[in-house]
C-alpha cells in the first residue's frame, strides 16, 4: 500500500516550519478524530436506554463504527495517493462530521447503524495519512518523537471532547448535542485543509517503490520479521482498551453513577491514558520493549481486578492510574513500527498495523457483549483482564528478534545508499 506522504527530503528541501505546520495539524486531527471516536462512548448508555438495546446490540453498534474505520484504512490510503493527503484528511474528517448530524437526528436503530457507519468510513482517514506524513516529515531518529507526539494528541481529545459533550448533555438533548459536535468536526475539517494547504508538500503523492525482480514483497518482507508478533500484541491490547471502555460506563452506573459521573470517569481514563503514553514513550526508550509491556499490561490487569469491588467515589480514583496502564502499551507499539521495516515499506506497516488493532478493537465489544449477556457484566471484565496477559509472553518473544532485525534493516539501508 502507498499513502500521501511527504517526500523523503533533506531538512532544506523540507523546512523546519513546514514539518512543525505537518505535525501541529496531524495532531490536531488525531485529537479531533479521537474525541469524535470516544464520544460514542458516553452516547451508548443513553441509546441502551433510548432503544431498548442489550449489550450484545450496543457492542454490536460500536462495532459498526470501528469495524467501518478499520476496514476502509487501506482504500483510504489508496484514494489519497491520487487526490492528496490534505485533501482526503480534510474530506474524512468532514464525513464523520456529517455522521454526528446524522446520530442526532436517528429515530431507529437502523438510522443509528447507517450513521455509525458513515462515521467510521470518514475517520478511516485519519490513521494511516496522518501518521505517514508526519513519519515522513520526521526522517530517523526524530520519527519516534514526533510520532508520539502525534499518538499522544489523540488523548486530548478523548479528554476534551467528551467532557464538552457531557456538558451539553446536561443543558440540551443527546440529539442537539450531536448536531454541536457536527459542527466542531466540520470546523475542523476546514481548518484541516487550510493549513496543510500552506505547505506545497504535504500533499505530494510518493510513487510506490516495486520490489525488483527475484526479491520478496513489501507484505513478504513484514512476515520474515518480528513485525508479526507486534501486531498481535497490538491486536490483544487494542482488543483490551476498546472492551474495556466500552462497557466502563456499565459498570459504573451498576456502581450507581450517573451521567455526569461517567462524564468524569471517562476523562479520567483519558487523562492518565495521555500521561501513560508520555511515560510509557520514555519507558519504552530507556528499558525496552519487554520491560515497559510487562509494566503496562500487568498494570492493566491488576487494574481492572482492583476496580470491580471498589464504590463509586475509590473507583473514580483508581480510573486515571488504569488510563495509564490501558493507553501507555500503544505508545511503545507504534513507536516501534518504523524501526521493524525499511522507509519504503513504511506505508504498508502501518496500514496493516492501523487495520489490524482497529479491526480488533471493532470486533471485542461485540465478542465481550455476548459475554456481558451470557455470564454477566463482572465475569467479562474478568475475561478481558485475563485477556491481556496474553501479551507478556509475545513481547518476551519479539524482543528476541527485535534487535537482529534492527541490524538487518541498519545494513540493507547502508547497502541502498551506497
Amino acid at each position: 500500500m502507498a499513502t500521501a506522504a511527504l517526500p523523503a527530503t533533506t531538512d532544506r528541501a523540507n523546512p523546519k516550519h513546514e514539518r512543525m505546520r505537518v505535525l501541529w495539524v496531524a495532531c490536531g486531527a488525531h485529537a479531533l478524530h479521537d474525541g469524535l471516536t470516544d464520544t460514542l462512548y458516553l452516547l451508548l448508555p443513553l441509546w441502551q436506554a433510548q432503544f431498548a438495546l442489550s449489550y450484545a446490540a450496543i457492542g454490536i453498534l460500536r462495532a459498526l463504527y470501528t469495524g467501518a474505520m478499520a476496514g476502509f484504512q487501506v482504500p483510504a490510503a489508496k484514494l489519497a495517493q491520487r487526490t492528496g493527503g490534505a485533501r482526503m484528511l480534510a474530506g474524512g474528517t468532514a464525513v464523520a462530521a456529517v455522521a454526528y448530524f446524522l446520530l442526532g437526528a436517528s429515530s431507529s436503530v437502523a438510522l443509528l447503524a447507517v450513521a455509525l457507519v458513515l462515521g467510521g468510513i470518514g475517520s478511516s482517514t485519519q490513521h494511516p495519512i496522518a501518521s505517514s506524513l508526519v513519519a515522513a516529515a520526521y526522517e530517523g531518529p526524530r520519527s519516534r518523537g514526533a510520532l508520539g507526539t502525534y499518538n499522544f494528541a489523540g488523548d486530548l481529545g478523548k479528554m476534551a471532547l467528551p467532557s464538552i459533550t457531557a456538558c451539553l448533555i446536561a443543558v440540551i438533548s443527546w440529539r442537539w448535542t450531536g448536531t454541536a459536535v457536527g459542527v466542531i468536526g466540520l470546523l475542523g475539517a476546514g481548518a484541516i485543509l487550510l493549513s496543510l494547504r500552506a505547505v506545497t508538500s504535504a500533499s505530494a503523492v510518493r510513487t510506490p517503490i516495486r520490489p525488483e525482480q527475484g526479491k520478496p514483497s513489501g507484505w513478504t518482507k513484514l512476515l520474515r520479521n518480528g513485525f508479526p508478533l507486534l501486531l498481535i500484541i497490538g491486536v490483544i491490547d487494542s482488543a483490551t482498551r476498546m472492551g474495556f471502555l466500552t462497557f466502563l460506563p456499565f459498570l459504573l452506573q451498576s456502581k450507581g453513577a450517573g451521567l455526569s459521573e461517567i462524564g468524569v470517569a471517562l476523562t479520567l481514563v483519558f487523562a492518565g491514558g495521555a500521561a501513560g503514553k508520555l511515560v510509557c514513550g520514555f519507558l519504552g526508550a530507556r528499558l525496552g520493549v519487554l520491560p515497559t509491556v510487562l509494566i503496562t499490561e500487568g498494570a492493566t490487569a491488576a487494574g481492572i481486578l482492583a476496580l470491580l469491588p471498589l464504590p463509586i467515589g475509590a473507583a473514580l480514583a483508581l480510573l486515571p492510574l488504569i488510563g495509564v496502564a490501558l493507553n501507555g502499551t500503544s505508545s511503545v507499539l507504534y513507536g516501534t513500527v518504523p524501526d521493524l521495516v525499511t522507509a519504503d515499506r513504511r506505508e504498508t506497516a502501518f496500514g496493516v498495523f492501523y487495520t489490524g488493532t482497529i479491526g480488533a478493537g471493532a470486533l471485542s465489544p461485540a465478542l465481550y457483549g455476548l459475554f456481558s449477556d451470557a455470564i454477566g457484566l463482572t465475569p467479562a471484565m474478568l475475561l478481558v483482564a485475563a485477556i491481556v496477559l496474553l501479551t507478556l509472553p509475545l513481547a518476551w518473544k519479539l524482543t528476541r528478534v527485535l534487535g537482529a532485525v534492527a541490524s538487518d534493516l541498519r545494513s540493507q539501508t547502508t547497502r541502498e545508499v551506497l
